[in-house]
């Protein structure tokens, strides 16, 4: 299954950055050049050379301080885009630090400046950026979803106030979602009368295969499909790296959780229960 790294060391792995090289390149160069002669002019080093440096850095700062190893990729990531302002890499070292932050402001700071980079190259990042932003933003707020079912059924989240309703980004091929399938059924089933509904949004890139899928498991709900997997229009929208992805919407059509799957029958039933 394709994804987008999430966890940090996978990030940092991913790029790249110039921590070593901003604090003090000189010392690890020192053994390189000729004792007792003058020390030669030092060359700004490329952005991957940069980068090679920071990994092995960073990576030690992961084993005994998390909390500073993220600062140190963030902080790393804006020198990083400003020492080297036309390579890509910079830009999605940010991208890739907005999505590890835990603080809102923080995530929401490093967003709004991705999203105004104009540069046609960076365009797939300012894309992403623009997604994760819209997605950070989300909570507390409608979610504006409309489209026609792959049954044909008509879809308008915001006629479906009064209930609780679970959007299910997965796919058939997703083990992880299959897996899930059984406690999702369960709880469709125990509370649907109650006023829970749910709406499937299939990042499949064969219909026949997940219809085929939907009618041997029995699964009643509507879902989205346009065939475009992880390039989809509401995949692309919502950002949405990894699934299965599980986003809860209460009775007044605001979106309250974006990690519905851990407890998932609990979290319905409270929500049924609020006035």
């Amino acid at each position: 299954m394709k994804t987008t790294p999430t966890t940090l060391t996978a990030a940092l792995a991913f790029i790249l950055g110039l921590t070593a090289w901003v604090t003090g390149p000189s010392a690890l160069r020192a053994a390189d050049e000729p004792k007792g002669k003058p020390e030669a002019k030092k060359e700004k080093p490329t952005f991957d050379d940069a980068a090679k440096v920071f990994i092995t850095e960073i990576r030690k700062l992961i084993a005994t301080d998390r909390d500073a190893a993220i600062k140190a990729y963030i902080d790393g990531a804006r020198k990083l885009a400003k020492d080297y302002p036309d390579e890509v890499g910079p830009q999605a070292m940010l991208l890739e630090a907005a999505s590890i932050v835990e603080e809102p402001k923080v995530q929401k700071e490093i967003l709004a400046g991705l999203v105004q980079l104009k540069n046609k190259k960076f365009a797939p990042i300012v894309q992403r950026a623009e997604g994760l932003l819209k997605k950070t933003e989300a909570l507390g707020k409608p979610v504006n979803l409309k489209f026609k079912a792959v049954d044909g059924r008509e879809v308008d989240l915001s006629k479906l106030k009064g209930k609780v309703v679970l959007i299910d980004f997965w796919a058939t091929w997703c083990g992880p979602c299959v897996a899930e399938l059984p406690n999702v059924m369960k709880t469709y089933e125990a509370l649907h009368s109650k006023g829970f509904e749910i709406v499937g949004i299939s990042l499949d890139d064969d219909e026949e295969k997940l219809t085929s899928f939907v009618k041997e498991k029995k699964m009643p709900w509507v879902q989205y499909f346009d065939g475009k997997g992880w390039e989809g229009k509401l995949a692309k929208e919502y950002a949405i790296t990894s699934i299965p992805a599980m986003w809860l919407v209460d009775k007044k059509g605001n979106l309250v959780d974006m990690n519905a799957r851990a407890g998932l029958d609990k979290k319905v039933e409270k929500y049924l229960a609020a006035e």
